[in-house]
């Protein structure tokens, strides 16, 4: 329970002691710079139990970057939305879109109801649309430089291929003691024409005692919607290349930039904060593959999960 404890309390700094800022998605925040939380992954699987937090979305979203994939087509196949916004947006920005004026469709929508309806109705036609049309999924459904891309398929100067995910693991396994364990998801080449410029910027592993650890440095942190599925996903993460490297986990360390509570998520995390912490679940990894890109969502378990209910919140796009 004490590692959900250092996220809890992260929530009350930023609350407390924050600086209000406006932001990008014209949503405006409170936000602090330069905090870290620790995870000890011996003692459960950091999945937040004041709220629930839904294992099978954080899973399918790995499982994506870990393919290289990044089209929406792949999400969409498990219901899993939560990248919809980005490449929607990017159809009703486009000449062929025809639908009604979607114009800051993001505040729009949590706003007037009204909207919200013909929002609603756009957004599953272009869902359908990335499901069933090869054409527009691959023109509207693929976001381009994203996680995928980058942990798999880092294009280099001389238009070669990195593969950081598989030259990360071989590093563990035939030199674990390198202070080189890193993946990178920043390049200021790629910054202007990705959907979203990585916030996870990048992530080191690190080997004692027959253990695996990683630190994630997270540019900026969407602290109630999205720090609890980082810390589960990169949890996730190190269990995952842990067991293929034949090393026990060790720590999640989780290093921020800007980490942020968004306006419209005050009353959300006051909820949360007034729950108590219940007994944190483990994780079950069902089938023995050979490589970490063999997983499918169905080899993963969940087991003694007994959260509080799950909490609304508006996505700020």
């Amino acid at each position: 329970m004490k590692n959900e404890q250092a996220y809890l309390q992260l929530c009350k700094d930023v609350l407390e002691n924050g600086t209000e800022k406006m932001d990008r998605t014209k949503t405006g925040t409170i936000s602090l710079f330069g905090k870290q939380i620790r995870f000890d992954l011996r003692d459960g699987f950091p999945l937040l139990t004041t709220k629930r937090v839904s294992f099978r979305l954080i899973a399918t979203e790995l499982l994506w970057f870990l393919k290289g994939d990044t089209n929406i087509r792949y999400l969409l196949q498990y219901n899993n939305n939560i990248w919809n916004e980005w490449a929607f947006k990017k159809w009703v920005e486009s000449d062929e879109y025809d639908g009604p004026d979607m114009t800051d469709f993001g505040l729009r929508s949590q706003k007037d109801p009204e909207f919200k309806k013909v929002y609603d109705e756009q957004m599953e036609i272009f869902k359908k649309k990335v499901l069933e049309d090869d054409d527009f999924a691959k023109k509207y459904g693929d976001l381009g430089f994203v996680y995928g891309k980058q942990w798999r398929h880092w294009k280099t100067s001389t238009n070669d291929t990195i593969d950081q995910i598989s030259d990360v693991i071989e590093m563990i396994k035939t030199n674990p003691n390198s202070r080189r364990l890193i993946v990178s998801a920043w390049n200021p080449e790629d910054i202007p024409n990705m959907a979203l410029p990585p916030c996870h910027t990048l992530f080191q592993f690190y080997v004692a005692e027959g253990r695996l650890s990683c630190q994630l440095y997270q540019r900026s942190a969407d602290l109630f919607l999205g720090v609890p599925f980082n810390i589960a996903s990169y949890a996730l993460l190190t269990h995952l290349i842990a067991k293929e490297c034949n090393l026990e986990v060790g720590e999640f360390v989780h290093t921020f930039g800007d980490v942020h509570i968004y306006a419209n998520h005050i009353d959300q995390i006051k909820l949360q904060l007034s729950r108590d912490v219940k007994k944190p679940p483990t994780l079950q990894i069902k089938t023995e593959k050979e490589s970490i890109f063999d997983y499918e969502i169905e080899d993963f378990e969940i087991i003694g999960y007994d959260p509080h209910p799950a909490i609304k919140a508006p996505v700020a796009v």
